[in-house]
């Protein structure tokens, strides 16, 4: 299949679906290997298409997620131990955590998007991390790091903070 035929599919099955699909998943459905799948998704973002890599897979961002109703962004600070408790937190409260930021000596900000808006995905992401023997991004501030969190109202937001700085997550 050419590439151009492959990117329209990848760009198609991706603008379709609601949950995220994983690279290893696309690489079978065109019969391609996940790093020709990495460099199409490439290709496909520097044509401005609204593509993002999370834990999950890759996503296309629709209109109605590109901007969320309520969202706000936290600075907190803990320890790996802390981390399945600090996102439980958040997602209990039915708010999504986007992404995870920390500030590089180097490279500057350093994100990475996570949508994770339920224990499931949690889970999911935290297995993820403890079986590719991978580091979280906080391991580079020595636990600082911020979240972009979203939820459809303030309220929800305004609970999960609450919470996060009774536990000590939260820097102030």
């Amino acid at each position: 299949m050419p590439g151009d035929e492959r990117r329209n599919l990848i760009r198609q099955w991706l603008m379709e679906s609601s949950h995220p699909i994983k690279g290893s998943d696309l690489a079978g459905r065109t019969n391609v290997s996940r790093q020709v799948i990495v460099g199409d998704i490439s290709l496909l973002k520097a044509m401005n298409e609204p593509i993002i890599a999370t834990s999950q897979g890759y996503m296309y961002l629709k209109a109605e997620e590109k901007q969320a109703p309520h969202t706000r962004l936290i600075v907190a600070n803990h320890s790996p131990k802390d981390t399945m408790d600090e996102l439980f937190t958040i997602v209990d409260h039915g708010v999504t955590v986007k992404n995870v930021i920390v500030e590089h000596p180097i490279y500057g900000d350093l994100t990475a998007s996570l949508l994770l808006s339920t224990r499931k995905e949690v889970e999911e992401f935290l297995h993820k991390l403890e079986t590719t023997n991978a580091a979280l991004l906080s391991t580079l501030t020595e636990g600082i790091h911020l979240h972009t969190l979203e939820a459809q109202s303030k309220e929800p937001l305004e609970n999960a903070c609450r919470e996060l700085a009774q536990k000590g997550y939260l820097l102030s």
